[in-house]
C-alpha cells in the first residue's frame, strides 16, 4: 500500500514538473508557409547555418519553421541576436508549442513532448562495487542548472565562446542554450570524461575556463588607462612593458618573455586627411609587413601585415575629431597566443577622455630612419635603372628584382617585370601605372670609340641623397675580358647602387647598362666594371615589346647639360 501511495505521488510530481517546463518553453518562429514541400526546403536551408530549426505543421494547410525549443528568456536573446544581426527575418516572433500540431522536419524527430534543452535529474544506485567511469561532478544536474540560471547573458555568451573555441559549437554567440548548445556541452563533458548530461556544472564551467585561458598563461592581460592618449584596453603586459610616448604613439616594448611583441597606442586629433595620412604612413613602418590586409573606410581603417618574423595588426577609427586605435605586433609562428590576445584587446578597447598632445614625447633618438620612434621600412636592396621609352618603361639589372615581394620604381610607383633576360643581366619593368618620364633614353647603333669619355649615372647610395649622381671614365674595350661580345670594360669606379645605371658617351648617347660587380671569384682592380651593351639592351625592349629609342647625333656636351640630360632619364629601383 506504501508503495502504491508513494508511486501515485510521484506519478503527480512528474506530471506538473512536465506541464510546468512545457508551459515555460518557447519557439522563435522564422517563417510559415503554405506548402509542405517548401516548408522542407526552408527548414533544410535554415539548418544549413542554424542549429535547433525544426518544421511544424500550424493546421489548416500551413507549416511553420522555428528555432527552438528554448526556454522563455533565451528564445527571446535568440530573437533580439538573430534579428539584429540579421540571421532571421525581422518580423520573426516568440511562440510556445501550443501553437504547433506536430512535426515534420528533421525527419524522426518530435520536440514537441520535450522540455527546454535540459537533462532531468538521475538517481544511481551504488552497489559497493567500484566501477571506472566518468568523473564525478561537484553538483548534481539540477544543483548545475540552478547555477546555470544565474548567469548573466554576457555570461552564457562568453559560455559559448569557450566551447567554440574548443571546437564543440559552431553555431551563433546569441547565449540562448538550445540543443545546439546543450549538445556541444555534452560534447565537451563526455571529451573530458564526465557524464555528457548537457548541463555544465559550476566546476566543469571552471574548467572550461581554465582550458581558454592556459594559453593566455603568464601573458598577465592587464586593463591599462592612458589619460594622456585617452585610450583604456587590455595589454599583455608580461609580455610588453610600457615605454616612451613619441606623438601619435604610446609604445609598449618586448620585455624578452616574447620576443619582437610591441604594442603601440595610437592616439591624435584630425579629420579624415589626418586619418588618411595616418593610413599611408603606417604602411612604410617595418612593424606593418606588405603581405597583408589593407582596408580603408571614410572613418576607419585597418592593417595587418605578416612576414617570416612578425604578424601585425592595427585598427585605427575617427570619432569626434579624435584618431584612437591600436596596434599589436607579435612573433610569427604563435598564432593562437596571439589570435587570443588580439581578440581580448579589440574587445576592451574603450574611447576615454583625451588625446595625445603633437609634443608629446621627447623625439630623442634622431634618425632619419625612424619615424616617432619606429623604423621606418627599408627595401632589401636598391640600385639604378633608366627609362626606356614615353610611357615609363624602365630597364635595370637583373639583380635588382630577384626574390622581391614588390618592386618599386622612385620608391613611390609599383612595377613588375615585363622582361628578364638573365644570360645578359638585362630586366625590363612595366610600371603598373603610366607614367611621364623627364628624359628617355637614347640608344646608341653601332660601336662607341675606344678608350673615349663615359659617364654612368646612378643611385650610388641607394637612394639616400635622393637624386643620381654621374661617375666619370673611359671606354677601355668593347669586350670582356674573354673577348664576349655583348660586354663593355669601363674604367671607372662605381658603387653597388650605380648598377643598372645608364652609360652614356660624350654626346649623351646611352652605349650600356652598367652591370653588378663581379668577377667569378677573381679580384679585379677597384676602376674596372662592365656594361651590357646597347645591342643586348635593344634585344631586351623588343622581347618586352618596347620599340627602343636610337640616339641622335651630337657633338660632345658640356659635364653640366650631360648631368641634367642623364637625371632626367635615371630612375631608383627597389627591391622590398
Amino acid at each position: 500500500m506504501t508503495r502504491i501511495f508513494w508511486s501515485f505521488i510521484f506519478s503527480i510530481l512528474l506530471w506538473v514538473g512536465a506541464a510546468s517546463a512545457q508551459e515555460d518553453t518557447a519557439f522563435v518562429q522564422i517563417e510559415a508557409q503554405p506548402s509542405l514541400t517548401i516548408a522542407t526546403e526552408r527548414a533544410q536551408l535554415y539548418g544549413t547555418d542554424l542549429q535547433d530549426v525544426n518544421g511544424f505543421s500550424m493546421g489548416g494547410g500551413w507549416y511553420a519553421i522555428a528555432l527552438g525549443p528554448f526556454s522563455r528568456a533565451d528564445a527571446e536573446n535568440v530573437l533580439q541576436v538573430y534579428t539584429a544581426e540579421r540571421i532571421i527575418p525581422r518580423d520573426a516572433f516568440i511562440t510556445t508549442q501550443a501553437d504547433y500540431q506536430s512535426q515534420f522536419w528533421p525527419v524522426g524527430a518530435n520536440v514537441l513532448n520535450g522540455v527546454p534543452a535540459s537533462v532531468p535529474d538521475t538517481t544511481v544506485e551504488t552497489t559497493g562495487v567500484i566501477e571506472t567511469g566518468p568523473r564525478p561532478a561537484d553538483e548534481t544536474v539540477r544543483e548545475a542548472r540552478d547555477s546555470e540560471a544565474a548567469l548573466t547573458r554576457e555570461e552564457r555568451m562568453e559560455l559559448q565562446v569557450w566551447l567554440q573555441w574548443a571546437g564543440f559549437y559552431n553555431s551563433s554567440i546569441d547565449g540562448a542554450f538550445g540543443r545546439g548548445t546543450r549538445g556541444s556541452m555534452a560534447a565537451w563533458q563526455e571529451a573530458n570524461n564526465y557524464e555528457p548530461t548537457g548541463v555544465l556544472t559550476t566546476g566543469q564551467r571552471a574548467e572550461l575556463r581554465a582550458q581558454y585561458f592556459a594559453v593566455l598563461e603568464g601573458m598577465d592581460l592587464r586593463r591599462v588607462s592612458d589619460l594622456t592618449a585617452g585610450i583604456e584596453m587590455l595589454v599583455p603586459m608580461g609580455a610588453v612593458s610600457q615605454g616612451a610616448t613619441e606623438f601619435p604613439f604610446v609604445h609598449f616594448d618586448a620585455t624578452g618573455t616574447v620576443p619582437g611583441a610591441k604594442v603601440l597606442m595610437i592616439s591624435q586629433a584630425g579629420d579624415r586627411n589626418t586619418l588618411f595620412g595616418l593610413y599611408d604612413i603606417m604602411q612604410t613602418l617595418e612593424i606593418v609587413p606588405l603581405n597583408g590586409e589593407r582596408e580603408r573606410g571614410k572613418d576607419s581603417f585597418l592593417l595587418t601585415g605578416s612576414d617570416g618574423r612578425i604578424v601585425s595588426h592595427t585598427e585605427v577609427t575617427l570619432d569626434d575629431g579624435r584618431i584612437k586605435g591600436f596596434t599589436l605586433v607579435w612573433p610569427a609562428g604563435d598564432e593562437e597566443r596571439r589570435s587570443r590576445i588580439l581578440s581580448e584587446m579589440k574587445a576592451s578597447f574603450t574611447r576615454i577622455d583625451g588625446v595625445l598632445d603633437p609634443a608629446a614625447g621627447s623625439n630623442a633618438a634622431q634618425d632619419i630612419n625612424l619615424l616617432a620612434g619606429l623604423e621606418i621600412r627599408r627595401p632589401k636592396l636598391s640600385r639604378s635603372g633608366f627609362f626606356a621609352d614615353a610611357s615609363g618603361m624602365v630597364v635595370t639589372t637583373a639583380e635588382a628584382v630577384a626574390s622581391c615581394q614588390k618592386i618599386t620604381v622612385e620608391t613611390d610607383f609599383d612595377a613588375e617585370i615585363a622582361a628578364l633576360d638573365e644570360a645578359s643581366g638585362i630586366a625590363v619593368l612595366r610600371p603598373k601605372q603610366q607614367l611621364a618620364p623627364m628624359g628617355v633614353a637614347g640608344l646608341l647603333l653601332g660601336e662607341a670609340r675606344l678608350q673615349s669619355d663615359v659617364a654612368v649615372a646612378g643611385y650610388s647610395f641607394e637612394g639616400a641623397l635622393g637624386a643620381p649622381t654621374l661617375t666619370f671614365g673611359t671606354l677601355a674595350d668593347v669586350k670582356g675580358l674573354n673577348g664576349e661580345p655583348g660586354l663593355k670594360r669601363l674604367a671607372l669606379n662605381a658603387l653597388p647602387g650605380d648598377a643598372g645605371g645608364p652609360v652614356l658617351d660624350a654626346g649623351g648617347s646611352v652605349l650600356g647598362m652598367l652591370l653588378p660587380e663581379s668577377a667569378a671569384g677573381r679580384q679585379l682592380p677597384a676602376d674596372v666594371r662592365f656594361a651590357a651593351g646597347s645591342d643586348a639592351i635593344i634585344a631586351a625592349l623588343e622581347a618586352a615589346g618596347v620599340q627602343p629609342e636610337a640616339a641622335q647625333s651630337a657633338g660632345a656636351m658640356a659635364p653640366e647639360d650631360l648631368t641634367t640630360l642623364a637625371s632626367g632619364m635615371t630612375v631608383l629601383v627597389s627591391c622590398w
